[in-house]
C-alpha cells in the first residue's frame, strides 16, 4: 500500500466520539502543494512516537473518505495504523521550505475562491486579503454534549480484548475550552 506525505498546518481541538472517545482533523499539503484533509484521527491515544505535530512531514496510509463529499477528505486506512513522522520542517532561512509547499496557490479574491467551492467543492485554501476590518472570537458552550459524553463513558466502561494496556485505563476527555475565530475582510464583508 502506497503512503501519503503530509506536511501538517492545522490540528483541530479535539471532539468527542461516541465511537472513538475524542478526535481531531487534521489538515495539510501534500508533496504537490495541493491540500489534504484527514479525519478522523484519534491523536490523544496516538503512541508518542505518532503524535505529530505542526510543521511535521508525516507519512500515513490514507483512502478517500467517503462519507464526506469535500474532495480533500481522506482517512486513515486504519485508525490504529501508526502514523510515522519524517521530518519537522525548521523556520530556517525565513521560511523558505515551508513557504515552498505552501504558498502554490493563494486565492486574493474572495469572490473567485467561492466560486470554486461552488464549482468544485474546495473547501481548504489560503486566503490573502488586501484589508482586515476585523478579527472576532467567540467562546463555545464549555459542557460536552451529554449523548457523546454518555457514550464515551459507556465505551470506556465496556472494554475489549484487544485494547493495549495504556487504553484500558479510562481515558481522560479533554476539557472543553473550543472557540469560534472570524475574520472579516473588505472581500468578506459583501
Amino acid at each position: 500500500m502506497a503512503l501519503t506525505k503530509v506536511l501538517i498546518t492545522v490540528k483541530t481541538y479535539p471532539t468527542l466520539s461516541e465511537k472513538y472517545d475524542e478526535l481531531v482533523c487534521t489538515a495539510g499539503f501534500r508533496e504537490d502543494g495541493t491540500w489534504i484533509r484527514i479525519f478522523p484521527v484519534p491523536f490523544r491515544k496516538l503512541n508518542l512516537e505518532s503524535r505529530y505535530k505542526k510543521w511535521h512531514w508525516v507519512e500515513l496510509d490514507l483512502v478517500k473518505n467517503t462519507s464526506d463529499y469535500r474532495p480533500e477528505s481522506y482517512r486513515p486506512r486504519d485508525i490504529d495504523n501508526e502514523i510515522k513522522i519524517i521530518e519537522e520542517v525548521s523556520t530556517k532561512k525565513d521560511w523558505a521550505l515551508r513557504k515552498k509547499t505552501v504558498l502554490g496557490y493563494v486565492y486574493t479574491n474572495m469572490t473567485e475562491l467561492l466560486a470554486e467551492t461552488k464549482s468544485k467543492g474546495t473547501s481548504l485554501a489560503i486566503l490573502k486579503p488586501s484589508e482586515v476590518i476585523d478579527f472576532v472570537w467567540e467562546d463555545c458552550d464549555r459542557e460536552w454534549n451529554k449523548a457523546k459524553m454518555d457514550a464515551v463513558i459507556a465505551n470506556q466502561a465496556q472494554g475489549s480484548l484487544f485494547d493495549v494496556e495504556e487504553t484500558k485505563e479510562i481515558f481522560k476527555v479533554v476539557k472543553n475550552y473550543r472557540t469560534n475565530f472570524r475574520m472579516y475582510s473588505d472581500r468578506t464583508m459583501a
